[in-house]
């Protein structure tokens, strides 16, 4: 683990004033950030304890990021990126409050707390990956009945409507295309498992 010299020191590479960037670059932050902006705030409200404290942690990410974007690499993590400016982010708050709560005091906590975070991540990207695969197999009726019910949120009695079918029609073959996603996404997860 790193000592906090490290992180000092770190800290000050990401917040030493550069160019914000411009042009294509700023579109491509503003992109990025926008698909992964909830992520990072789940990450950072899981290492603070006090909303307001990770609000204001997370508008530091942004304007940090928003500095140092010309030193993402295109084609890398954005998310493990964004994670690494937050967690500096997160010890400087914790420095600069001087407060001490029990379960959060040691930055090796917090930084153990982060791995595991991210290893989380890729599995549930792993996952994602896989889901994504499997509802591209489906055929389209079944593909249009789960876009339906996940992605426009609609209940199952509209579900039933715009398919003309029973509510109770409806239910059984949510329940299959469900069983048939799980046993996809489970057997191209093993698959990819070294």
């Amino acid at each position: 683990m790193a000592g906090m010299s490290e992180f000092q020191s770190k800290d000050a590479e990401y917040t030493a004033g550069t160019a914000p960037p411009s042009g294509d670059a700023a579109e491509r932050y503003l992109v990025l950030l926008n698909q992964h902006e909830r992520s990072i705030a789940a990450y950072v409200h899981t290492l603070v304890n006090h909303p307001a404290d990770a609000e204001d942690i997370l508008q530091a990410c942004r304007l940090t990021m928003w500095k140092k974007f010309d030193q993402f690499e295109e084609g890398t993590h954005f998310v493990a990126w964004a994670r690494k400016i937050a967690l500096h982010q997160v010890l400087n708050h914790r420095r600069a409050a001087k407060r001490k709560p029990v379960h959060t005091t040691d930055p090796a906590l917090i930084e153990a707390i982060a791995g595991e975070i991210d290893r989380q991540s890729e599995s549930l990207s792993s996952r994602s990956e896989a889901l994504h695969e499997c509802l591209q197999r489906l055929p389209e009726g079944q593909r249009q009945t789960i876009l339906l019910r996940y992605f426009e949120d609609c209940d199952i009695a509209e579900i039933a409507h715009r398919t003309s079918r029973t509510e109770g029609a409806v239910y059984r073959l949510l329940s299959r295309i469900r069983a048939a996603l799980n046993d996809c996404v489970t057997e191209k997860l093993s698959h990819s498992t070294p």
